[in-house]
């Protein structure tokens, strides 16, 4: 069964339902505890009281500085939502380390942008060294993936559309929110990541909800496409694609067919004259909660619970 590792200023601590036990480790960062997880193992057994979850300010449970790396329309309900057809070429994306942040810390929408979105996704923190070349199957994927995250892969969509510029439009601080818990997987729940549910309310009103079933590439394939041109080690984060009912969609066929007359000023002009008036897009005070588990809670994530501001 997985355990549930949280992170705060004092340290690392199991998680055991609603009480957590210390880890008498020496680690400061993901790849030093995953390298330490005797010290999980003996905390998770140890029997010790602990002390009240509820009491401890929840970090990201990834370190930074490490890589980001993130998947583009992943889920078929989200390719629909995006107006694709037919088969969809795999894609990755880099996000800057410095985007990620705690599972409770605001999410800040800088000055310049209008148009914030929601995404999560389920995040693969790795646990061995991935050269270039390897191939993962998916009995392999044990030996490459340590522990799964709770991800929200925020977008700047006006940055994004306009410029084509993913980097940038994933990347301001706080686009990241990770955790609250990594779940270090034992072997035998690999089996059982199909059977996981991605859930993101808005002020309590449910935008998505669907399982890994509804991948397009799985997380083994991804792996093995990622690795023809990009090395992972221990600690970095692969965010594997966010289902259906993000703010943006493709407008109508026909709408589409007319925008692509248009000079590209007009075109995104009228886009988003029209996005304005689409009330799901995220705005101060809005209160973003996010989990991802297996019905049997065998594997649980825990809540991501984030608040919208805007920069000062």
């Amino acid at each position: 069964m997985s355990t549930n590792v949280l992170r705060t200023a004092d340290g690392w601590w199991v998680v055991l339902g609603d009480r957590a036990v210390a880890v008498e480790t020496k680690a400061v960062t993901t790849a030093e505890l995953l390298a330490d997880r005797p010290a999980v193992r003996e905390a998770a057994a140890s029997g010790e009281p602990g002390t009240p979850v509820a009491d401890l300010a929840a970090l990201s449970p990834v370190t930074t500085p490490c890589r980001v790396v993130a998947q583009m329309v992943n889920y078929r309900s989200h390719a629909r939502d995006s107006g694709f057809k037919g088969d969809i070429p795999p894609a990755f994306f880099r996000k800057a380390s410095g985007s990620v942040s705690g599972p409770g810390d605001a999410v800040v929408r800088p000055s310049h942008v209008k148009f914030l979105d929601y995404e999560i996704e389920l995040g693969l923190v790795m646990g061995a060294p991935l050269p270039v070349g390897t191939v993962v199957e998916e009995r392999d994927l044990p030996s490459y993936v340590a522990g799964l995250v709770i991800t929200n892969d925020v977008s700047a969509r006006e940055v994004q559309l306009t410029r084509t510029q993913f980097y940038e439009s994933k990347s301001y601080p706080t686009f990241t929110p990770t955790g609250p818990y990594l779940a270090l997987l034992e072997p035998e729940d690999f089996s059982r990541l199909l059977d996981l549910r991605l859930k993101l309310s808005v002020n309590g009103e449910l935008r998505q909800d669907r399982t890994l079933a509804d991948m397009i590439v799985r997380p083994a394939q991804a792996l093995t496409l990622l690795a023809r041109f990009q090395t992972l080690d221990p600690g970095d984060l692969l965010l594997t694609g966010t289902p259906g009912g993000t703010a943006l969609k493709a407008p109508p066929k026909a709408v589409e067919k007319i925008g692509a007359l248009l000079p590209p000023a007009v075109k995104w002009k009228a886009f988003f004259k029209s996005q304005a008036k689409n009330p799901h897009y995220l705005h101060t005070g809005d209160v973003i909660t996010a989990t991802i588990a297996t019905p049997d809670g065998r594997i649980d994530l825990g809540e991501q619970r984030t608040p919208v501001m805007d920069a000062k």
